[in-house]
């Protein structure tokens, strides 16, 4: 049994879900963050059971300025001290900048970016002072270049990669490591709440959650800065070394352009599913 204990926030499905199952797997003690708590105790009790570890629910909407310091408290009410920070909450929308109402815009900056700025304020100190943790950060490929349509999110990842490799430069000898995990299209409830299944990616290009959890588990045991799943989406970033930013901006709007409904073959959860069959 693996003693140390790993928060995970938007740990209710998609990648989240699947990073508590890979922690849990391990051994580690899971706490997880969500909005929805009837949620998190039905997944609470089936990582109890398949992996006879402990797990522990909280449910908070973390685009609350206030969610971050009440999910601390409660983690020291319960005398825990988390050794592994997983930032992985966040969402977009599709559209055109100027048709986006700003409240979803900001939404996106709450949970994307003030989230994690905050949750990790509170509890990098106490890893700081045990000069021992790890912090993983759900990214995005998104991150490496400018996305239209999708424009604020893919901002608001290049804001957690930048984020990343300068305190992953201030933390060089604390104890403490930080990794970005970088995924691309996923099959995750990221694209039918962004009004995204129809759209070009999530029909060419979707890797499974398990599959990009397990990457990301891994990145962060060996302690990797950057981890970027899948042989598609490792060429999709080494491009930008070729691409103009123009290029890669004209390359993004065809991605999330829609496809006819007619060559639409694949729906959320069709991957997730199947992978979890083989398992």
């Amino acid at each position: 049994m693996n003693p140390s204990i790993a928060l995970i926030t938007g740990a209710s499905s998609g990648i989240g879900l699947h990073l508590a199952h890979q922690f849990a797997a391990h051994g580690h003690r899971v706490i997880l963050v969500a909005p929805v708590l009837a949620e998190l105790e039905r997944i609470e009790k089936d990582l109890t059971d398949t992996y006879l570890t402990e797990a522990f629910s909280i449910a908070a909407d973390l685009e609350q300025p206030d969610s971050a310091q009440r999910v601390f408290d409660e983690v020291r009410a319960l005398n825990f001290d988390v050794d592994i920070l997983v930032n992985n909450a966040g969402h977009g929308f599709r559209g055109k900048f100027w048709e986006i109402p700003i409240e979803k815009d900001l939404s996106i900056v709450r949970l994307n970016i003030e989230a994690v700025l905050r949750l990790t304020k509170l509890f990098l100190p106490p890893m700081l002072e045990r000069r021992q943790g790890h912090i993983l950060n759900t990214a995005s490929v998104a991150g490496f270049e400018p996305g239209p349509l999708l424009n604020v999110y893919h901002a608001s990842k290049a804001f957690v990669l930048s984020w990343s490799e300068a305190l992953a430069t201030e933390l060089k000898g604390s104890g403490v490591s930080v990794t970005a995990l970088c995924p691309g299209p996923t099959d995750t409830d990221f694209f039918p709440k962004a009004g995204m299944e129809g759209v070009r990616g999530f029909q060419q290009n979707v890797m499974a959650p398990q599959d990009v959890a397990k990457a990301g588990y891994d990145g962060m045991v060996n302690k990797e800065l950057f981890v970027v799943p899948g042989a598609m989406n490792k060429a999709l970033v080494a491009a930008r070394r070729v691409l103009s930013e123009s290029a890669q901006a004209a390359m993004n709007e065809k991605f999330y352009e829609e496809v006819p409904p007619d060559q639409r073959k694949r729906k959320r959860g069709d991957l997730e599913f199947a992978t979890a069959e083989k398992l």
